[in-house]
């Protein structure tokens, strides 16, 4: 692996134009030391000067969600979705602030440590027999409180303390999703996870450690399956590894970061971020998470690739430049047989031709290509279509698996890939291979460096999950017109970062070897039944 980006520290809030087009292309996190020191939440909710009476006087009718751990200190899971350890469990602001405040006064050994105990097992046996049958420590955490929410405005639970807080002017024209409270009465520590969403950490009260890997560290730390449970978080204890199971977490200090912030600080995260948050007893923090650009432009190109495309310009529009003659005609022949398309084959191949030119240095390293403000307009915007179409993909696939009868992760993953790649037998239709055919190779190259770099998820949904038998065919062939016009040393390096985001490489070429052979399958029978009337499909039904 490359070295991890070094993490930045700005002793000055940056401006919104600063930060959108200096910082935030980056994808670096970034210490912003005094950022919210001069809000009125940092002075009120104090706990070492009665905050905590503020917060009870300000929200202690409220009912929130709290977490409670088997495996306390540490809590495991998104709370919203994919939580797998945890348990969520109504609870009485003020019955938590409470707690607080007891632990702050007497310790875990005082006159109402018993007390309290007994309330935190009996709301885990009203709400999980299974948490208080095994008698795990009962610690509890209040994580991801809404105050803000835009996708959900039913489920703001401490609206009441949003005057405390404000969005700092550097996120002005931000996506909002939403704006959270974290607060934890005894240390605890997250499990290691990343956000879908950019991340600004906010602290109030208190101190937090965070550790932080990059995205190009994901083969490292094992992250979960995508179509199980918390997909987002990594299998991996970091307090007590298994390196016999995890053979790879044993290089995971090399590329870890490590922050420290006090109250008044705030932490950038950019998405794909991995990180594990350390808090001290009775630590307050706010967290804003927005829409990165990358995603903040789907819905427009969802709502693109929805649109019917018109069939006489779809070559066209397309340029398949770098590509050659043979190639296109028999992707062409394949499985475009209207016979527009075919009388139109020998125009395309001519086109192809004009087009074909050698790829001529960038002058930018391997590492340069990696970094998403580093790649010209084409190829980022292509970037982005295929994140946006592969989550497309993904999410469609888990709410198709999700309505099945058998639910298990090992089925849900043969009927996703079943179902996607038998969706997609024609170029024309489908928008992957589309985007991929169009990229000359430079761009090619550029485009899937950068995607194992930021979006080593991605790459691993889009070749296991997303790619149909034509996309496969697509892929395979950029990679030879690639391979012929770069030197062999960028094509080695190529190669090697390509495979690094697989947990086990042999799948990734399993499912580009059956792709191919579904492709061949398919090609065979377009033209038995294209050309002789002989058809394949099935099995034909017995004449008496």
């Amino acid at each position: 692996m490359e070295e991890s980006p070094r993490i930045l520290r700005f002793n000055e809030i940056p401006s919104a134009e600063e930060f959108t087009s200096q910082i935030e292309p980056k994808n670096v996190p970034v210490v912003l030391n005094g950022c919210v020191k001069d809000w009125k939440a940092v002075s009120m909710w104090n706990v070492s000067n009665g905050g905590l009476d503020y917060l009870l006087e300000m929200g202690g009718s409220a009912v929130v969600e709290a977490m409670l751990s088997r495996s306390a200190p540490v809590f495991y899971g998104d709370i919203r979705s994919h939580e797998r350890v945890t348990t969520l469990v109504p609870l009485p602001f003020s019955t938590f602030v409470g707690y607080c405040k007891d632990l702050l006064q007497y310790g875990d050994d005082g006159q109402d440590s018993q007390l309290r105990k007994c309330q935190l097992e009996g709301l885990a046996t009203q709400n999980d027999n299974s948490l208080a049958r095994e008698g795990a420590p009962q610690q509890i955490y209040l994580a991801q409180v809404p105050i803000v929410n835009t996708e959900n405005e039913e489920k703001i639970q401490l609206e009441c303390l949003r005057e405390d807080i404000e969005m700092p002017a550097f996120l002005e024209g931000k996506m909002m999703t939403s704006v959270n409270l974290w607060m934890n009465n005894a240390r605890s520590r997250s499990s290691t996870h990343y956000d879908p969403y950019h991340n600004l950490l906010c602290i109030i009260s208190g101190c937090k450690q965070v550790v932080l890997w990059p995205p190009s560290a994901s083969p490292l730390l094992y992250p979960l399956s995508i179509y199980g449970e918390s997909s987002n978080h990594s299998a991996i204890a970091l307090e007590n590894p298994n390196f016999r199971l995890y053979p790879r977490a044993k290089c995971l200090d090399e590329y870890s970061q490590k922050v420290i912030l006090q109250a008044g600080d705030a932490l950038f995260i950019p998405e794909g971020w991995f990180h594990q948050v350390d808090s001290e007893s009775v630590t307050i923090a706010v967290n804003f998470w927005w829409r990165s650009e990358m995603v903040s432009g789907q819905e427009q190109m969802l709502c693109m690739h929805s649109t019917a495309v018109d069939k006489k310009m779809i070559y066209a529009s397309a340029e398949p430049s770098h590509g050659n003659a043979d190639s296109f005609t028999f992707i062409h022949n394949c499985y475009l047989f209207s016979e527009h398309n075919v009388n139109k084959s020998d125009n395309c191949d001519k086109e192809l031709d004009q087009n074909h030119q050698t790829v001529r240095s960038t002058g930018k390293t391997l590492e340069q290509r990696f970094m998403l403000h580093e790649l010209e307009p084409h190829a980022l915007h292509s970037l982005q279509e295929l994140v946006s179409l592969v989550h497309e993909r993904v999410n469609q696939s888990q709410s198709i698996s999700t309505d099945s009868e058998d639910p298990s992760v090992s089925q849900e993953e043969v009927e996703v890939t079943k179902s996607v790649k038998t969706n997609f037998l024609n170029l024309k239709e489908d928008p992957i291979a589309y985007i991929v055919w169009t990229l000359e190779p430079h761009a090619f190259q550029s485009v899937f460096l950068a995607m194992a770099h930021n979006f080593p998820r991605t790459l691993e949904a889009f070749i296991l999950h997303a790619l149909s038998p034509v996309g496969t065919e697509v892929l395979t062939r950029k990679f030879e017109q690639m391979d012929q016009m770069i030197v062999a040393d960028d094509r080695s390096q190529f190669y090697e970062k390509f495979y690094s985001v697989f947990d086990n490489e042999s799948s990734a070429m399993d499912a580009l070897l059956n792709g191919k052979e579904s492709f061949a399958r398919q090609a065979l029978n377009n033209v038995l039944d294209q050309y002789l009337g002989i058809n394949f499909d099935g099995p034909k039904p017995l004449v008496e």
